[in-house]
């Protein structure tokens, strides 16, 4: 433990030390910018993501090395990191380092947090009883109907209202981490591609006026192959460990006979509350009620009112949801509160990563940016992007960076304008659907890579799961798996 506060307290020391001694013309030109985040982006240096990566590699390696005090601390790990950056950020680039952070938090933390606590809640008064078996046959209809569920609720929606079943069905299964990552894969993740509700990059394309019903046609077919692949793999790997456990003399029938319940769903009027959060979303992307500000950020009038009512939505659900249909989920604050933490780090630490990205051919990533020309291009280093960082801003800044490249985005004419020419131009369909792929896809790679991944993780660990560590998880399911079925899409669509 010692150990572990000195090592913390020298990266802190030493990071503060290099922004300190940073060249005074780049503070100074920071505070003289504009309050926006490809000027601080140009500035900032590629070390400046140091603690982004020190967040992500605690997530990795902590639970692993000392997991009693990751259990324990992993807020205040969370806390020392966002500290970390924030400090000395604030010190060297004073009121644009200070709006970078207000405005991550109002703008993207606070409704990101908000609208998964909102799900959260609801879904947990959700209670699918019955006397079901995790058969391989089984298993695969609920991987199924959650992937379908995703489009129409988003991925988080899905995930909550599917994972406890899924996990009372597999309670009595000896190899079940494989039914939790496959879980991951389609339901959390690549079964959000059909509509703008499904996924939040979608969402982002569908208010720069993608039309809504072109994201179920755009990548319809990408989606339809790879949840193809991704359940016929399933089948016969849950099916082999299913035989294998037979082998073993170990079956579902072999535990103690359990009174035979009809299969049926309680908290049915939770499913009205969902419909609720479906219709704010979808409300602030429509509707223009106008801004205030907040210490220079913008607040759209439209998104507090979806936040508040998507708050009021979850207190309903908790009123009017008996207990005992909360206690039959085993539902608890804990896998919510774990995300808010960690998220709440990792959203401080996101801050010159997004920064340097948006800042395009100016920032200390151009290299890469201009390495991005083809659609493949697009698909890969989004998605490569989107396994680590948020996926939202990422989708947004491929998708500025291919309208500008088509010359479809003019010096002050914003990308929502310019976008209505995406049904109009069939190079930038191309760009698009690469985009909006890579985005949704590849947020299967990693535990951070959408936010419902990490809270199916926590509720399965709960479940007394022993999922697979940051890496493990890459190692044994996400690379082998995911990447050869990426490539296989590679090839058919761009």
């Amino acid at each position: 433990m010692a150990n572990v506060k000195r090592i913390m307290s020298g990266v802190f020391v030493l990071f503060l030390w290099v922004l300190v001694c940073a060249e005074p013309s780049l503070a100074s030109s920071a505070t003289t910018g504009a309050h926006s985040g490809p000027s601080i982006g140009t500035i900032l240096p590629v070390w400046s993501i140091i603690p982004f990566a020190g967040i992500l590699l605690s997530i990795a390696l902590c639970p692993l090395l000392v997991p009693h005090f990751w259990h324990n601390h992993f807020g205040k790990l969370s806390a020392f990191w966002a500290i970390a950056f924030a400090v000395p950020f604030l010190f060297v680039y004073h009121g644009v380092a200070l709006y970078e952070i207000i405005h991550i938090y109002l703008i993207d933390y606070f409704p990101f947090i908000i609208l998964l606590l909102g799900l959260f809640t609801i879904a947990g008064g959700i209670v699918v009883r019955g006397s079901i078996k995790g058969t391989p046959l089984l298993n695969t209809i609920m991987l199924l109907i959650g992937t379908i569920l995703a489009s129409c609720v988003g991925t988080t929606g899905a995930a909550m209202i599917m994972i406890r079943p899924v996990l009372r069905a597999n309670k009595n299964r000896l190899k079940k981490v494989h039914v939790i990552c496959f879980f991951i894969f389609l339901v959390a993740n690549i079964g959000g591609s059909l509509t703008p509700l499904g996924d939040p990059p979608l969402f982002l394309g569908f208010i720069h006026n993608v039309p809504f019903f072109w994201v179920t046609t755009g990548i319809f077919p990408h989606m339809l192959v790879t949840s193809f692949i991704l359940l016929v793999v399933f089948f016969f790997l849950d099916t082999f460990y299913y035989r294998k456990e037979k082998d073993q003399g170990h079956t579902q029938e072999d535990e103690p006979e359990e009174e035979k319940v009809p299969l049926k769903i309680e908290g049915l009027y939770n499913f009205l509350l969902l419909g609720g959060v479906i219709g704010l979303v979808l409300m602030s992307g429509y509707w223009k009620a106008g801004q205030f500000n907040v210490l220079g950020v913008h607040i759209q009038y439209q998104n507090l009112l979806r936040d508040i009512g998507i708050l009021l939505l979850g207190v309903i659900s908790l009123v009017v949801t008996s207990k005992s249909l909360r206690e039959a989920n085993e539902f608890s604050w804990f896998p919510i509160v774990e995300v808010a933490k960690l998220f709440a780090g990792i959203f401080m630490t996101i801050i010159p990563a997004l920064a340097i990205l948006k800042a395009g051919s100016t920032g200390a990533l151009a290299g890469l940016v201009e390495l991005v020309k083809d659609p493949y291009h697009y698909f890969w280093v989004t998605g490569a992007l989107s396994s680590f960082l948020d996926n939202a801003p990422t989708y947004l800044t491929f998708f500025n960076l291919a309208l500008g490249k088509l010359g479809l985005s003019e010096a002050g004419v914003p990308a929502a304008l310019a976008a209505n020419a995406v049904t109009a131009n069939p190079a930038f369909i191309s760009y698009l659907k690469a985009i909006s792929a890579g985005a949704v896809f590849m947020g299967a790679n990693t535990y951070i890579g959408n936010a419902p991944n990490f809270m199916v993780k926590s509720i399965a660990e709960e479940a007394g799961i022993n999922m697979p560590s940051f890496f493990g998880y890459m190692i044994k399911y996400s690379i082998p798996i995911l990447i050869p079925i990426f490539i296989i899409v590679t090839f058919i669509f761009f």
